[in-house]
């Protein structure tokens, strides 16, 4: 038995006539009542009886019928769901993010992707960069964003956003009424200084940033990766941090950010995924990222 046999027995049943399932199918009367005639033989009962006043069900015909409808749903439904998966509309896909990516970055990509793939299951873990590089080479998520750079032989990173640092001060430091502020006059302040983990990132473009202003920033907090501490411990007093300018949408009280007007530093936060990642999910993810940001990025099917 075969599907097509099927949609022609459903047809002859609905329509009770040879001649208008034929009509309805767009084939000959002939060839069709041949299938239905093969149908019956294969099965080894009569589906319908044919008299001169037309045509009816028997029993098995009936039965048929339901079971043939059922079947046939199903496999619209699989086809569907197979089309959908194939073209990376129906999965699951799990994200890890440095929580500064949250201010600006993440929401309009995750908001985009949701209203085009809502189907498609997301599990977002926020964690430290190193963590997000390991656990792409473990293969326990998909994919990360974390600061660059960021140099990996098995990872592919393209950057998604650039933005300047901004300087974090408690809101009673004396340079806190300036309009902007010079980078080499804070060679003397305690500065929080983000951790390092094995990557530049973002303490690298710090520390690159001080040394073209002539000093080293004093630590006096290091280590510390998550930017709301940052700014808690600035507006704690402990000290003043360069920070990428979107967290300025974190309000925090006690803390003011000014520009600094000799800093050419920039910082950029990226994407990064498996090299060997085909996934179409990924796919489609990675679409809507270059949409957004104006530069596509390649498929995940593509080496770099």
């Amino acid at each position: 038995m075969e599907l097509r046999h099927l949609n022609y027995f459903v047809a002859v049943a609905e329509e009770l006539s040879f001649s208008r399932a034929a009509q309805r199918l767009h084939i000959a009367q002939p060839p069709l009542s041949a299938q239905i005639k093969r149908l019956e033989d294969d099965l080894g009962v009569r589906l319908f009886d044919r008299t001169n006043r037309g045509v009816r069900m028997t029993e098995a015909g009936e039965l048929l019928l339901e079971e043939a409808r059922r079947i046939l749903v199903q496999v619209d439904q699989t086809i569907n769901v197979v089309q959908r998966v194939g073209h990376g509309e129906v999965g699951r896909l799990t994200l890890g993010f440095v929580p500064s990516a949250s201010n600006e970055v993440l929401p309009p990509i995750l908001s985009e992707f949701t209203k085009r793939f809502p189907k498609v299951e997301l599990y977002l873990r926020e964690m430290r960069p190193d963590r997000i590089v390991q656990r792409l080479h473990m293969k326990q998520i998909d994919a990360g964003f974390l600061y660059l750079p960021l140099e990996d032989p098995v990872l592919n990173v393209e950057p998604v956003s650039r933005e300047p640092l901004v300087l974090a001060l408690p809101e009673m430091h004396p340079l806190a009424s300036h309009p902007s502020v010079v980078l080499r006059d804070l060679a003397q302040e305690p500065f929080i200084l983000p951790a390092r983990y094995h990557m530049s990132g973002l303490y690298g473009r710090v520390a690159d940033a001080c040394r073209e202003a002539g000093f080293v920033p004093k630590a006096i907090q290091k280590e510390v990766w998550a930017m709301p501490t940052i700014v808690g411990l600035v507006a704690g007093g402990i000290g003043v941090a360069l920070v990428p300018a979107s967290i300025q949408n974190f309000s925090r009280k006690g803390v003011v950010y000014k520009p600094v007007s000799d800093l050419s530093s920039a910082v950029e936060l990226g994407v990064v995924w498996r090299q060997d990642d085909s996934g179409v999910v990924l796919d489609s993810l990675l679409r809507v990222i270059g949409e957004l940001t104006a530069a596509p990025l390649p498929r995940t099917t593509e080496k770099r």
